[in-house]
């Protein structure tokens, strides 16, 4: 929220006019103070506490003390000296300094986030002591981790019998203002050994960073603390080579890629976004071979147009780009290619393989269709045909066996015949009828026979008359 400002001046009875009103925005006004600072001088080192601009003030512009970054710049009083700058915490130390030396220190408080610098502190100087060479100290702490696996080793001075336990401190707990010295904890299976290592994966996240010591104790009352290693996981950790397994198929290679750790953990696939650089080339002991190299995002990749009966080899790197890391190359693997086919024996089966796929084809299809035509043609286009001899019939097309015919017409004949039966002089004639229908074949050849068989009945009558 903004505030304006203006200023008068008065002297006695008399004022002046006001002057010009001023914008002004407190927090992106205001100038960071100088923080307070704090030097102890111990076995050669310094120990300093830096405590915030407002630490004593009620009322605070910058809430969060823990916002602010501390630089600490220090010289050798000397009329020849050359300043030096670290990022520290709010409580850290200083080594590497001369012993019996006079140093001199100040410190600004800063917000990166918001392009400030704050006032620096007034000048505080302070003597280094002799230090004491303990041979109990471990000494030559390192990290060595490999696929998020992480071993702290470290050097032995002397040939006494020494216990050791290894303490991590939270990487967070240093940019507290308090002091931390009391929230050490031990690494655990790493207390009270003898030998100069420890395995400290399982603390091990990558959500934050690591402090991490040696304190070696002889007896009951000697112990000696190393120096701070410091570990940030991701950016300590290697990466390891990938796994390589390699499978053909006709033409084609194919590289199956195991990422590093893989059987161990997923922290590495998980958060290096890491990318495959191949090296693949033929084995070939009579000419020399280019090295090719093909980058890849996947864990499978395929090499096309590969020669008949040669040897290839593969190697594969795996590396993070976000992190500017690598692995070593993993071992190298290597397959035959199968014997090819002769070109001419190859177009030959082709040709005999698709004019098989013709003939299975094309043959049941010729056969069906040639079924459906003689169906067609014997129900449709009969090929006999009726006597013309036939009365009524010369003319039409004989009936299909497969089409309902019409009915025909069927003719009632009837045969009658006489029948003389002789009663004193009296002749009677008795009619018999006699009927048959039938159609129009049967009827034909019916109405003559029955006919001329009624004429010869007639005949017979008239002369047995006479």
């Amino acid at each position: 929220m903004p505030n304006y400002i203006r200023v008068r001046a008065h002297t006695g009875q008399e004022e002046s006019p006001w002057s010009g009103i001023v914008e002004m925005v407190p927090y992106y006004s205001a100038q960071i103070g100088p923080p307070g600072l704090e030097l102890q001088s111990a076995n050669g080192i310094i120990k300093v506490k830096v405590s915030p601009p407002e630490a004593n003030q009620r009322k605070k512009m910058w809430i969060n003390d823990l916002s602010f970054k501390y630089n600490l710049v220090f010289w050798e009083n000397s009329s020849h000296a050359q300043l030096r700058s670290k990022n520290i915490f709010p409580v850290d130390t200083i080594d590497d300094l001369a012993p019996d030396t006079t140093y001199c220190f100040k410190v600004q408080a800063n917000l990166p986030t918001e392009g400030k610098q704050g006032l620096f502190s007034p000048i505080s100087c302070v003597r280094t002591t002799q230090k004491v060479n303990d041979l109990l100290c471990a000494t030559n702490l390192s990290v060595l981790a490999l696929n998020m696996k992480f071993h702290l080793l470290w050097n032995n001075q002397g040939e006494q019998q020494v216990n050791y336990n290894v303490q991590y401190l939270t990487g967070f707990l240093k940019k507290l203002n308090d002091d931390y010295s009391a929230k050490w904890l031990s690494v655990p299976k790493c207390e009270n050994i003898t030998h100069t290592w420890c395995n400290f994966s399982s603390i091990i996240t990558t959500t934050g960073f690591y402090y991490l010591r040696v304190q070696a104790r002889a007896g009951h009352n000697r112990s000696c603390l190393s120096r701070e290693v410091k570990v940030d996981p991701l950016k300590t950790n290697g990466i390891g080579p990938p796994g390589v397994r390699l499978d053909i198929s006709d033409t084609l290679l194919h590289i199956l890629i195991s990422p590093p750790g893989e059987d161990e953990n997923e922290f590495m696939r998980d958060h290096y976004d890491l990318s495959y650089r191949i090296l693949y080339w033929k084995n070939s002991s009579n000419e020399e071979e280019e090295v090719r190299q093909k980058e890849v995002k996947q864990t499978i990749a395929t090499i096309p147009e590969l020669s008949p009966s040669t040897l290839y080899c593969v190697k594969v790197q795996a590396f993070s780009e976000p992190y500017n890391k690598s692995s070593a190359y993993s071992q190298q693997e290597c397959i035959h290619s199968p014997a090819g086919t002769p070109l001419p024996l190859l177009i030959f089966g082709i040709f005999m393989g698709a004019l098989l796929v013709v003939l299975l084809v094309a043959t049941p299809l010729v056969f069906v269709l040639y079924q459906a035509y003689s169906k067609i043609k014997y129900v449709f286009f009969p090929s006999c045909q009726p006597p013309l001899n036939i009365e009524g019939f010369g003319a039409q097309l004989f009936s299909s066996p497969y089409l309902s015919a019409a009915e025909e017409p069927v003719e009632n004949c009837c045969v009658i015949e006489s029948m003389i039966t002789e009663e004193g002089n009296q002749i009677n004639f008795t009619d018999y009828k006699h009927c048959k229908q039938s159609s129009r074949d049967s009827g034909n050849y019916s109405n003559d026979d029955n006919t001329s068989g009624s004429k010869g009945s007639k005949e017979m009558l008239e002369k047995e008359m006479l």
